[in-house]
């Protein structure tokens, strides 16, 4: 997708549809009290099945390095997945059906979170990964990455849902409203903003030469 400035859909429009069937688009969609309860219940077993597996010097670290790999992944397949300019028109749609939604409606609260279809089988996947990488240490770099993914997502939910009061949650909305508002090619990390800036991703809009406009600086972004 190229940098222009996206229009901001009003809070009446109506769901914008991703399938015909009934059921499917029910897998699309998650509310933030069953996204707590599914997330709050998979972190207490993970936490349960890690407890004992390695020495507890070593818990933190480990759960540090599985946050440290959820957020190196959070980059990465936002920037080269999520906002990929594929050419075949199957591609296109698949990438649409991950994302491009999001930025067409960005306000729809039932589509601020990953659904668990999605987010499932890429948690087992990473989890089937690290445990025949690391058996050993495994337990907690999984709850690490898990946790990882629940505050990127709970952020998410926030920055276009809450208003996110102190100078870090400012700053934290601030940065991914730009991402939406500004130009969608920069600023897309959402929790750990250092990837931005280690890759020189992040948005200056005094280099854009263009702000958003006053209604979105307004109503979605923080003032400096």
């Amino acid at each position: 997708m190229d940098g222009t400035v996206m229009k901001a859909p009003s809070s009446n429009e109506k769901r914008l549809r991703l399938f015909g069937n009934a059921w499917l688009e029910k897998l699309t969609i998650i509310s933030l009290r069953w996204f707590v309860v599914i997330w709050s219940c998979a972190l207490a077993w993970l936490a349960f099945s890690a407890w004992g597996s390695t020495a507890l010097s070593v818990v933190f670290p480990l759960v540090i390095a599985g946050w440290l790999m959820f957020t190196g992944l959070e980059y990465l397949t936002h920037r080269f997945l999520f906002h990929s300019t594929p050419k075949s028109a199957l591609a296109k749609h698949i990438v649409f059906l991950m994302h491009g939604n999001h930025h067409i409606d960005s306000t729809d609260k039932l589509r601020c979170l990953m659904p668990p279809i999605v987010s499932f089988p890429i948690g087992l996947a990473v989890s089937g990964l690290m445990e025949a990488l690391a058996p050993a240490y495994s337990g907690w770099m999984i709850f690490g990455f898990v946790l990882g993914y629940v505050v990127y997502d709970l952020t998410h939910y926030a920055t276009h849902q809450m208003p996110m009061k102190g100078k870090l949650g400012q700053r934290v909305k601030r940065h991914h409203m730009r991402h939406h508002f500004a130009a969608q090619d920069g600023n897309y990390a959402v929790t750990a903003l250092f990837w931005d800036r280690l890759f020189n991703t992040t948005i200056q809009l005094r280099k854009l030469n263009k702000v958003p406009s006053a209604s979105h600086q307004k109503e979605n972004e923080p003032a400096e």
